[in-house]
């Protein structure tokens, strides 16, 4: 029979553990980035863009309600790098009212650009409340262009040769991928920009065959060890992280995110992915 010294050791042996995972989940994990390193293949790349770098940068979630001044000194270590190309997956905010405005262009200084180009879709919270606030998606837009970080809806735009072709969010009034992806050349080198991976799933991809770079998940922020995690804001419950073979020529990546919506992550460490240009 258990005394009670030994039951109240147990119960404050657990309590240490139960305060240090939160801890470690508040105040160390949402701040301990990863810089994955992966390859990127991609038909017809030309010669001169081979081994070239693209980092990509997603769901840096701005805000009152989760720190960000780190970031700073992530986006440093990143323009440390040199890189070629930046793209970045949107979310640049987790808009609730203007002072996000005033947050993001005190973070616009630090924003990485590419040497040989940087290209910019939105996310769903930069779309403001409903994610169908169209002043403010046009605002944060602007602010971005402004500080010389295209921003495509819908659109694309060729760097060096490489096309890149971004999607505005799936979930805002200006979601429309049909028209900008008929126009894509099969025999240049492309790149899709797609914040919300659910779009894989829908019928507009008008055989297009390549890589597409996602966010959103933030592989689901919190994930308990050795199962899924038990949230994710996306209908396709396989879209956690990371890459997706998806047959017909497409293949996924699914940036984990830089930011947070709320101040914690737990077994899904923040990510800035850098990727290597190779030829297919």
């Amino acid at each position: 029979m258990i005394s009670r010294r030994q039951f109240l050791q147990g119960a404050l042996g657990t309590t240490a553990v139960f305060m240090g995972a939160g801890i470690y989940a508040w105040q160390i994990e949402p701040r301990w980035v990863v810089y994955e390193k992966r390859p990127l293949p991609i038909s017809n790349l030309p010669d001169h863009l081979v081994g070239t770098t693209l980092v990509q940068i997603s769901d840096m979630h701005i805000s009152n309600i989760a720190s960000w001044e780190y970031q700073k000194q992530v986006l440093q270590n990143i323009q440390a790098l040199s890189p070629q190309f930046v793209v970045y997956t949107g979310d640049f905010v987790t808009y609730k009212t203007a002072a996000q405005y005033h947050q993001l262009e005190e973070m616009l200084p630090y924003l990485v650009k590419g040497s040989m180009g940087t290209a910019a879709i939105l996310g769903n919270h930069d779309y403001g409340h409903g994610w169908a606030q169209l002043d403010v998606a046009a605002n944060i837009a602007d602010m971005l262009t402004n500080a010389y970080i295209p921003v495509l809806r819908n659109q694309s735009k060729t760097f060096a040769d490489l096309n890149i072709i971004g999607l505005d969010d799936y979930w805002s009034p200006a979601y429309n991928p049909e028209p900008i992806l008929a126009t894509v050349d099969p025999q240049q080198a492309n790149l899709v920009l797609c914040h919300n991976p659910d779009v894989l799933d829908e019928p507009v991809w008008q055989g297009y065959k390549g890589w597409v770079l996602s966010g959103h998940t933030h592989g689901g922020q919190v994930k308990p060890p050795f199962l899924p995690p038990p949230i994710l804001p996306v209908k396709n419950l396989t879209y956690t992280a990371g890459e997706f073979e998806l047959g017909n020529g497409r293949f996924l990546y699914i940036n984990r995110g830089l930011g947070s919506i709320l101040p914690v992550r737990f077994n899904v460490r923040p990510e800035v992915t850098i990727f290597t240009l190779t030829a297919v």
